[in-house]
């Protein structure tokens, strides 16, 4: 049987071999940028974390983050990275299930979530960031374009983010990104998009503009 990177012992043997080609080993420059300009606040939400560099990165601009993992591997690397402090705040659990309130993020950070899982996960992928952010808040992060033939990573084609993301959220920020590990590189955009208003979105629905 095929491995299947929907389920944690895909993820599990990688990490516990330590086949990590997608792990950066630090916070990108884009995101260390954002966080300088104070651009980030609120409840930040990181899913399917890794190592978890960027938790403490977060933290320490002031960012009360949790971060989200289902392979216990990596959340015992993620904890050891960060520290006591911080390792209450990650967890053990399935983005798509964990009993998060709806819209009690003001952010969620995206870097390798999208597309470690299979094309087929990626609108309930979308549908579950707009449940969980507030009106107005930001889906923030790095985006990788490219082949999804042979994945992870999978990654979307040209157009494809606007199909998932535009009913919900507005593009704000598209850049290339200089740093990339080599197994993104050339295919990894730097992207911010903004939660729409859920009454702007019924307004919408009905062929009505929102007031």
């Amino acid at each position: 049987m095929p491995e299947d990177p929907n389920q944690p012992e895909f993820w599990n043997r990688r990490y516990d071999d330590a086949r990590l080609p997608w792990d950066f080993n630090g916070v990108p420059a884009d995101l260390s940028r954002f966080l300088a300009a104070g651009q980030a606040h609120g409840d930040v939400l990181i899913p399917g974390c890794g190592s978890g560099y960027e938790v403490a990165a977060f933290a320490a601009a002031g960012c009360r983050v949790t971060a989200i993992d289902f392979s216990p591997p990596a959340v015992d690397r993620a904890r050891a990275h960060v520290g006591p402090v911080l390792a209450d705040r990650i967890v053990l659990g399935d983005f798509f299930t964990h009993p998060f309130s709806p819209a009690s993020f003001d952010l969620i950070y995206e870097r390798t979530f999208l597309c470690a899982l299979p094309p087929a996960r990626w609108p309930l992928i979308a549908r579950r960031l707009g449940e969980l952010l507030k009106p107005g808040g930001r889906l923030v992060g790095f985006f990788f374009f490219g082949d999804k033939d042979d994945g992870p990573p999978f990654g979307l084609a040209a157009g494809e983010a606007g199909h998932l993301f535009d009913s919900a959220f507005t593009l704000e920020t598209d850049e290339p990104v200089a740093d990339s590990l080599p197994l993104f590189a050339g295919g990894e955009r730097w992207q911010i998009r903004r939660r729409k208003p859920r009454q702007a979105r019924r307004a919408l629905a009905y062929g009505r503009t929102a007031p």
